[in-house]
């Protein structure tokens, strides 16, 4: 393969690569293409997933995985690493000119390592840390008793009002009283927009530092469809997959804090959130996901992700309405970004809904509603997302077509508990039909023919 360029060379691993599993691992080989089938006959409405454009597919399924980098561009603790350092170096031109911050750390290697890593480099163990609760949309990485933020630091949970929206006086009242030294805002299952600025103005009146973790709205940041919180928030953190049909990693943003002192401590933001990642938390990057984060970000600069994140708003209003019309309780009343989250009817579970309709080839997630009494494996909500819907190009009237079809599989449930429960075998087969129907008027191999095309 000596001489061999980039296209070819990719070109013949990967086509090599199919035939070896083919033909030496065929049971691997039966399995993944068990996955892409599963994947084009359901309709994903899980609000942290979308497909992987092609470029960042072949990113990850690069070369560069070959390559150990421990390090950062141009101080690396391994020789052979000139093309991963014109690689991350390129990723993380890109991620600041995307969301207009100083400072990008790329390495991460998902959005919780982000949270971590950020958590670590800013604080001491015992620190009080100011987040969103779970039952109302928080994280898990924000503070809940069951993770290491919750247990390693002292946790103080903020809650929505009776119409799904953050408590920002309760939020100030908590900061007023129990100092903290962090005070976290984003969310994983929050409908509305984030008021950033609030929360910096809350934070700098007791010298808090602020983390906003935008994983779940990045692309919507990034395309100014909500406010951004780089330049507010001392640091912000995101993943790569949720919005930006990017691979499963992290980043670490900041903005005009990134080369202030961290209060308290002799060193900046910027060279403090370095060393977290390595050598702190973090050894040897996986190089081939920041080559594919790179490529994420120069897709979200252009006109069709543009247009994908419109979609997103516009197909999560026309799901939300639908569950609205169907006389279901929608938190919050309407959505403001991507995620519709659903408060089921009494007899019914989170745990029984999603299963039933995962029988039906619809893929949603059980999800904690405020003012939960059901552990979080049961729950009484289901949380619903528009990511992959919009990838499909899914219109109104295939929401309202979808929303029937969920409607018609939870009328027929019939519970037994909180997770077993009957469901007729006819009702299933003629769901799955209708479904297979909707995946094939909004084929999830448009999204990838109509990128290849007008990009």
């Amino acid at each position: 393969m000596i001489n061999i360029g980039l296209k070819e060379g990719q070109d013949y691993l990967q086509q090599k690569g199919m035939k070896d599993l083919d033909t030496h691992d065929p049971e691997l080989a039966r399995i993944l293409d068990a996955e892409v089938g599963r994947q084009h006959r359901t309709l994903s409405l899980v609000a942290s997933c979308c497909a992987v454009t092609p470029r960042a597919l072949a990113a990850s399924a690069s070369a560069l995985v070959n390559v150990t980098a421990e390090g950062t561009p141009g101080r690396r603790y391994h020789a052979g690493c000139e093309n991963v350092d014109l690689a991350e170096s390129l990723a993380i031109q890109r991620a600041c000119e995307l969301f207009d911050a100083q400072y990008a750390g790329v390495q991460p290697h998902s959005a919780s390592s982000a949270n971590y890593q950020v958590l670590s480099a800013l604080l001491k163990s015992g620190d009080t840390i100011l987040g969103m609760n779970l039952d109302h949309g928080g994280h898990l990485t924000h503070g809940s008793p069951v993770t290491f933020s919750g247990s390693y630091y002292n946790a103080i949970g903020y809650s929505t009002t009776s119409e799904g929206v953050i408590d920002y006086d309760q939020v100030d009242k908590l900061a007023q009283k129990h100092r903290p030294r962090m005070i976290i805002c984003g969310a994983t299952a929050y409908s509305r927009v984030v008021d950033f600025v609030k929360f910096r103005e809350i934070a700098d009146k007791i010298g808090a530092i602020l983390l906003a973790d935008i994983s779940h709205i990045a692309g919507l940041v990034a395309t100014k469809r909500h406010q951004s919180p780089v330049n507010v928030a001392h640091v912000t953190t995101t993943c790569t997959h949720k919005q930006l049909a990017g691979p499963r990693g992290g980043l670490i943003l900041s903005g005009k804090d990134a080369n202030e002192k961290v209060p308290g401590m002799d060193i900046t933001f910027s060279k403090a959130l370095q060393k977290a990642v390595f050598p702190w938390m973090q050894g040897a990057p996986a190089v081939n996901a920041i080559a594919s984060k790179a490529a994420a970000f120069g897709y979200a600069m252009s006109p069709n992700f543009d247009a994908y994140i419109e979609r997103i708003r516009t197909t999560a209003d026309a799901i939300a309405s639908a569950f609205q019309a169907k006389g279901y309780d929608v938190i919050g009343g309407h959505t403001e970004n991507h995620t519709i989250l659903i408060r089921l009817d009494d007899n019914i579970t989170g745990a029984m809904a999603e299963e039933a309709l995962e029988q039906c080839s619809i893929i949603v997630n059980k999800n904690r509603v405020p003012g939960e009494t059901r552990s979080s494996f049961v729950t009484s909500g289901l949380r619903i997302g528009s990511g992959s819907l919009a990838q499909r190009y899914v219109d109104q009237e295939g929401c309202y077509k979808i929303v029937e079809i969920i409607c018609e599989v939870l009328d027929k449930v019939t519970p037994i508990d909180d997770r077993k429960f009957k469901l007729d075998e006819l009702v299933k087969e003629n769901c799955r039909k209708k479904v297979e129907a909707l995946c094939s008027s909004y084929p999830l191999i448009d999204y990838t023919e109509q990128q290849d095309q007008n990009m």
